[in-house]
């Protein structure tokens, strides 16, 4: 069973309870002390209870502005005086985070923290830059502010001050290793923005060092400062920055070493090449340095291209160094036959969805919630976490699964999306921030109302009158019950259909090999002859009487209207096994084409219509608008705007629509 390590994330749309996150009871005395004051754990800080009471920050930061106040009115604090000035400052502070809970009606309302204050959800404020993405930009300035600062020659009179503690030898050596130190600090900036906690790491480490390297290199203060106390803010803020890493083993370092020893090892043949025929090691040593410290050279060399030569080469090292040293580790597929057997049983007892019975096949992972007693099918595909269709479980497992996916994506650098999700799964998943966007409709038909009298459907009544009439019958059985030898016709038939075309298909999809089609009933078309010519798959919705159409083939020599004989009589044979729902196939953007409304509409409908060329779009929902369905939305969930392009990239490529080389181009490229 797969879990999301770390910690465990909060909801942003839901409201946190009073006791929520109730933790381990701190006492200091015995049992007096724990009934007087309590401190119990929540996500977003402590919570103190005195004599059973809760509390407040801001009763908190209240009392302490009065109490400075007075203090200051009767002159018996001055108010210059810094520690004044800090009580003052963490009394308003505390005001400002938590200033909801003086009002009863928003008390205990905040869902989540953004740079220290407690935010409801829907707040101005959380549409801020979230932390890493500030951390990532501060980052990026203070290593420019620093290698600014090493190529740029010393303050005067700082260094005739600092050659009093430190020979003049060593200036030059702390100007160079300053350079090369900034450009790793910078290179860090883009793993802090996707929350990478080696990155976190590494730039702390970094900017302490440029601390007293700016101290040693020039009494360079102001650099200091910026450092160290960009180094502070990183440590307070390090939670934000939850993301797992892959294992950095020394085979993985091979390449990125390489690189870099090659850099010093043609930085030291300049330096021997340009010092004459004699030169002492010392000579090419301090050439070699300043090369890859980018120093004006000691020695004037007649190659200009090789200093750039060899600054490229040393780059790149620490290229190939972070994106070893900083990628985040991927999911492990762990999924076991046991698992396998727990997920098919929460179908058996809860897909009410028509999509439930779709999750049993076998190239999707499962993600089950704390109990166990709900799970979610999903595929990592070019740096998104795809979850297809919707989790099955009961009500409150779902929503404890949903936050713990988000955790889970999160904590593997993944950016999570939701593929054919319901209406109802939509909208729980906007509750946790995410965002949905309507991309099709779910042709569902229902068969007790279904018939084939009447005007608006005598297209298909004639398609069937004209292929019975050729001979053509239909059975529908069983798929445990299906001989061997009519298994083989099957699969010859699926394959003469697709050519030399893959299976498509991802959340509504599946092959007659795959587990789910265990429990599915197939629609089978046979000729005159008595040969299979086309066949049906549907599979069971077991949390209500409906069934779902999973695959459709047949021969391309058939006659016209072949699919239509199979669905319609199909349908048919399934209300007299009362069946009472049969969803047909999913239509891609079916709304402009099925009932336009303005301008936009129209366009959309008419892009549509043109893209229909190379995809089963108009002509998909023509076919499923035959049998007058009633039409359920279905939506794509994707974690933020920006992570928009990537989450349709890569539903794209699962879904068989794009080759896989796009989404690692595009991860290659993208900036989040």
């Amino acid at each position: 069973m797969l879990h999301a390590n770390g910690r465990a994330a909060v909801s942003s749309g839901s409201r946190l309870p009073e006791g929520a996150g109730r933790g381990r009871v701190a006492s200091t005395s015995g049992y007096a002390a724990a009934v007087l004051i309590r401190v119990e754990q929540h996500p977003l800080g402590p919570r103190v209870y005195v004599l059973g009471q809760r509390v407040h920050e801001v009763a908190l930061g209240i009392g302490i502005l009065a109490v400075m106040g007075l203090g200051v009115a009767l002159g018996w604090l001055p108010l210059h005086d810094n520690g004044v000035l800090f009580a003052l400052g963490l009394g308003v502070w505390l005001v400002i985070k938590d200033w909801r809970d003086l009002f009863p009606r928003w008390r205990n309302t905040q869902t989540h923290r953004r740079f220290g204050l407690h935010l409801p959800q829907g707040s101005r404020c959380s549409r801020l830059p979230s932390l890493p993405t500030v951390a990532a930009a501060a980052t990026l300035a203070v290593a420019a502010v620093n290698a600014a600062s090493a190529l740029t020659p010393t303050v005067g009179w700082r260094g005739h001050l600092l050659l009093a503690v430190e020979p003049v030898s060593a200036l030059p050596v702390f100007h160079a290793v300053a350079v090369p130190a900034s450009i790793g600090l910078g290179l860090t900036a883009v793993s802090l923005y996707h929350r990478r906690r080696r990155a976190l790491l590494v730039a702390i480490g970094l900017l302490l060092f440029l601390g007293v390297a700016d101290q040693l290199k020039g009494l360079d203060f102001e650099e200091a400062g910026l450092s160290v106390g960009l180094a502070a803010l990183l440590w307070y803020g390090r939670r934000a920055f939850d993301v797992e890493h892959e294992r950095v083993c020394m085979r993985s370092m091979l390449l990125p070493l390489a690189g870099a020893m090659l850099a010093l090892a043609v930085a030291g043949a300049i330096g021997i090449r340009v010092a004459g025929p004699d030169p002492s090691m010392k000579v090419a040593a301090g050439e070699a340095a300043s090369l890859l410290s980018w120093q004006p050279s000691p020695i004037p060399f007649d190659d200009p291209g090789a200093p750039f030569a060899v600054r490229l080469l040393v780059i790149s090292a620490l290229f190939l160094t972070a994106w070893t040293v900083f990628r985040p580790r991927p999911p492990k597929p762990v999924t076991h036959a046991s698992e396998r057997r727990r997920a098919r049983q929460l179908v058996l007892d809860h897909g009410r969805d028509t999509l439930a019975p779709f999750k049993l096949r076998r190239d999707l992972e499962y993600l089950f919630s704390p109990a166990g007693d709900a799970f979610l099918g999903y595929r990592a595909e070019g740096g998104a976490l795809l979850v297809a269709g919707d989790p099955v479980g009961p009500e409150p497992a779902v929503a404890e699964l949903m936050r713990r996916a988000v955790a889970f994506a999160r904590s593997h650098g993944l950016r999570l999306g939701a593929v054919g999700a319901s209406e109802a799964a939509a909208h729980g998943w906007r509750g946790l921030g995410l965002h949905a966007v309507y991309v099709g409709d779910e042709a569902i038909v229902d068969a007790r109302a279904f018939t084939l009298e009447g005007r608006p459907i005598r297209k298909v009544r004639q398609s069937i009158s004209r292929l019975e009439a050729a001979g053509y019958t239909m059975t529908i059985e069983e798929i445990r019950q299906v001989p061997q030898a009519t298994l083989v016709e099957l699969e010859a038939v699926s394959e003469r259909w697709r050519g030399s075309e893959p299976e498509r298909g991802f959340a509504m999809a599946t092959t007659l090999a795959d587990p789910a089609a265990r429990e599915g009933l197939v629609a089978i078309a046979r000729d005159a002859d008595g040969a299979v010519r086309g066949w049906l798959l549907y599979l069971p919705t077991f949390g209500r009487s409906a069934m779902s159409l999973a695959l459709m083939r047949r021969d391309r020599e058939t006659p016209n209207g072949l699919m239509e004989f199979l669905v319609a009589r199909s349908i048919e044979a399934l209300r007299e096994s009362e069946v009472d729902e049969v969803s047909l196939n999913f239509a891609a953007f079916a709304r402009p084409l099925r009932n336009p409304h303005g301008l936009v509409d129209r366009v959309a409908g008419r892009l549509l219509g043109f893209a229909s060329r190379w995809y089963q779009i108009e002509s998909l929902y023509r076919f499923n608008a035959k049998f007058f369905p009633r039409w359920e939305p279905r939506y794509l969930v994707f974690e933020s705007r920006a992570a928009f392009p990537r989450i349709g990239l890569a539903t794209l490529v699962a879904e068989g629509q794009a080759p896989k080389t796009l989404t690692a181009l595009y991860r290659a490229n993208a900036p989040g």
